[in-house]
């Protein structure tokens, strides 16, 4: 055996010590694809490789989604030469046995030269190795060198350490994608000031979505949806993620102001400018001067007051009552409301100039039926939430009870589930139970939707169904109703009586 030259040794080792450098870099990476793709140009240039795959198997990706995979130097048919290899043949061989398979010819490797896709391709020098331990996360597969000749030892020990390195670093994105995909608003928590706000659903994603896109623009908002789907949390996500997030933050329910005081609460009014402004009143708006003001239920604004708010919103100035020089307002006015404008401006109840101040960039929050899947997690809060406000025990919520809330109608959103779950835990609380049951949500059986039968279950009300139709079509004559269903007459006889069906007198 030849002994290695020092000058050839000193060059081996420059080039080990360069790939560390290089695969230590992937890992600033914390894009999925950009990796994968950085991490197959690498291998490609140090093993010379002519063509590159590399591909990745996530064990909970959905049924029916492709495998992810980068390639270089393959068609796009050579693609999927290579990637229906992935079950037989040489990938398929070093996926099963977790080792590295490197030949230099499969044409001519006992092992794999009666493969349709090796004759085919007349494929020569391979190195395909797996990524990852057992079983494997993905595999690398490489064919042809840019010089003739085989993938040399060396070529093997770069490509097992690159798989060996890239395996953590994949296996973090993939599990970060997996987060992402399970919880649409994982990127946007990340992005943003979401204290308090409960919910992973797509409903909740696409508002929240544009809530980053307002929040830094510092314009007015117009947010609008059904009573109790949380407009004033999301008034205070935009603030807290705006540029006046160091101001105060002012909410003002326009339908619970005295009509005769809804000026003076809004704007201020200097003393004696009405029979109760004994002294100088400071009003919302300058309360919440460099900050946020949001005037929930807007469309509950006398006329008059309206007016005022527009010219606000026009020239950031206002007339306090009594007062007869403007007060410049550095504010920014979110607006709420579960009215529709429309109909409110067409009754003249609302103004249309004031309207289109407002509706700058609107919001609609969905509503809870609209985000479903959001209704466990949240129940668990309030739950938790009512336990601990009421120095209750800490009760759970059974799985029937998930499965009732799950299915009732909450015509009042997310605050009507609050306020239920709520009463929920405290009279199973004053029962002694150990968990909140669908009897403790809903007393009455009348108040709450029937839950959704099981798979098996409605399997079996169809097929009584259309047992029970057939008969009545063919006047139940059994013998006509078995050939029409081509079932054997004994077998419906058994069925009537498993179904309990009855021909009506």
């Amino acid at each position: 055996m030849l002994e290695e030259s020092p000058n050839a040794e000193l060059a081996r080792i420059r080039r080990e010590r360069d790939l560390y450098r290089r695969l230590l870099h992937l890992g600033e990476q914390n894009e999925l694809e950009p990796l994968l793709e950085q991490a197959l140009g690498l291998v490609v240039d140090v093993t010379s490789a002519r063509q590159g795959y590399l591909e990745l198997h996530d064990d909970e990706e959905r049924a029916g989604d492709p495998p992810l995979g980068i390639a270089h130097g393959f068609s796009a048919a050579q693609i999927e030469a290579v990637r229906s290899a992935i079950s037989r043949g040489i990938i398929a061989h070093a996926l099963a046995t977790g080792q590295t398979v490197v030949t230099p010819s499969a044409l001519l490797d006992l092992r794999f030269r009666d493969r349709d896709s090796v004759r085919a391709g007349r494929i020569e020098a391979v190195l395909c190795a797996p990524i990852g331990g057992a079983p494997p996360l993905g595999v690398l597969y490489l064919q042809g060198r840019e010089q003739a000749g085989p993938f040399s030892e060396e070529d093997r020990a770069n490509a097992e350490l690159f798989t060996h390195h890239l395996a953590p670093l994949a296996e973090r994105l993939l599990a970060r994608r997996r987060r992402e995909e399970a919880d649409a608003t994982c990127s946007l928590r990340q992005a943003l000031r979401l204290e308090g706000v409960i919910g992973r659903s797509a409903a909740l994603a696409a508002v929240l979505r544009q809530a980053a896109l307002l929040a830094p623009l510092d314009v007015n908002v117009l947010l609008t949806g059904e009573s109790g789907t949380g407009k004033s949390q999301l008034a205070r996500v935009i603030h807290d993620n705006g540029p006046r997030r160091g101001g105060p933050f002012i909410e003002v329910n326009c339908a619970a102001l005295p009509e005769t005081l809804v000026e003076s609460e809004l704007f201020g009014a200097l003393p004696g400018a009405h029979s109760t402004a004994v002294r100088r009143v400071e009003g919302k708006v300058a309360a919440a001067e460099r900050g946020t003001l949001v005037l929930d239920e807007i469309a509950e604004l006398p006329l008059p007051s309206q007016a005022k708010l527009l010219q606000l919103l026009q020239s950031r100035e206002y007339y306090p009552l009594g007062a007869s020089k403007p007060v410049q307002a550095d504010v920014r006015v979110v607006a709420a409301t579960n009215t529709d404008l429309h109909a409110a401006m067409t009754a003249r109840r609302f103004r249309e100039d004031l309207f289109y101040r407002l509706e700058v960039l609107p919001v609609r929050v969905p509503s809870l039926v609209e985000r479903r899947e959001d209704i466990p997690e949240l129940a668990t809060h309030f739950c938790a939430r009512a336990s601990e406000r009421h120095s209750l025990p800490r009760l759970t919520l059974s799985p029937g009870a998930v499965r009732a809330l799950h299915a009732a109608p909450w015509p009042g959103n997310v605050r009507q589930l609050a306020h239920a779950v709520e009463a929920a835990v405290i009279r199973a609380a004053g029962e002694g139970a150990e968990r909140v049951e669908a009897v403790h949500l809903f007393p009455d059986p009348a108040t709450v939707a029937p839950e959704p039968p099981t798979f098996q279950e409605a399997t079996r009300r169809f097929h009584a169904r259309l047992l029970r139709e057939t008969l009545e079509e063919n006047g139940w004559n059994v013998v006509e109703t078995a050939r029409r269903l081509d079932l054997a007459r004994s077998y419906v006889y058994n069925l009537i009586r498993a179904f309990g069906l009855e021909r009506q007198k």
